[in-house]
């Protein structure tokens, strides 16, 4: 079944998934692969994203896969939210370098007062540290616990930028609220993933 958006939007593929994408308002919605034509008319929310099916326009195409790799570092290493539980405890241990936070931010395209209200944290404390000094690792695992909302989020959206645009949208599922104004605690944190996992498996927010 396809969940698609307005008629005149364009239709873009990434890997597995099929997005559509709504010209006036940016959004997305995703739709079945293994089939190319809507067969459900109804309206409702998909992922945070109000959803009206144009029953005869929905063909797409696939594409290659999506491989996002890691938020925080530049190399080709493997996305934050691959990882085993044990690497991510490692890792925050040893300290998040700021160059890696500055990945981070570059990719997500925030500043550093959004990462400041997201990490709950005084803008200086992350602006004081330089090239590869480490954060403290309270710190560190709110860095990694927000690169592994990223990373899984460019997997399930297929593309940075409409996941980047997602993060600042009103979605039901939040009351009304964007996740980034729930990002600055860990349940809020919890509670994206939630929703970006139902997103991924075509359940409705």
């Amino acid at each position: 079944m396809a969940k698609s958006g307005k008629i005149d939007g364009n239709i873009r593929g990434y890997g597995k998934r099929a997005v559509k994408v709504d010209k006036s308002s940016g959004k997305f919605v995703r739709m079945d692969p293994k089939t190319s034509m809507s067969k459900d008319s109804r309206s409702t929310v998909y992922g945070g994203v109000k959803i009206s099916n144009p029953h005869s326009k929905g063909l797409v195409k696939e594409t290659k896969g999506y491989h996002a790799g890691s938020v925080l570092m530049q190399s080709a290493h493997r996305p934050e939210n691959r990882m085993t539980t044990i690497e991510k405890m490692e890792a925050t241990r040893k300290g998040i370098t700021k160059k890696e936070l500055e990945q981070l931010k570059k990719k997500a395209g925030l500043d550093y007062d959004q990462l400041s209200y997201i990490l709950h944290v005084a803008r200086a404390t992350l602006i004081g540290k330089k090239g590869t000094e480490k954060f403290g690792s309270l710190l560190s695992e709110k860095i990694m616990s927000l690169a592994d909302i990223y990373s899984y989020g460019y997997e399930v959206f297929g593309s940075e930028e409409e996941f980047n645009k997602w993060i600042f949208q009103p979605v039901p599922a939040f009351g009304g609220k964007s996740p980034y104004q729930v990002m600055d605690n860990q349940y809020g944190r919890e509670e994206v993933k939630h929703v970006i996992g139902r997103i991924e498996h075509g359940v409705y927010s």
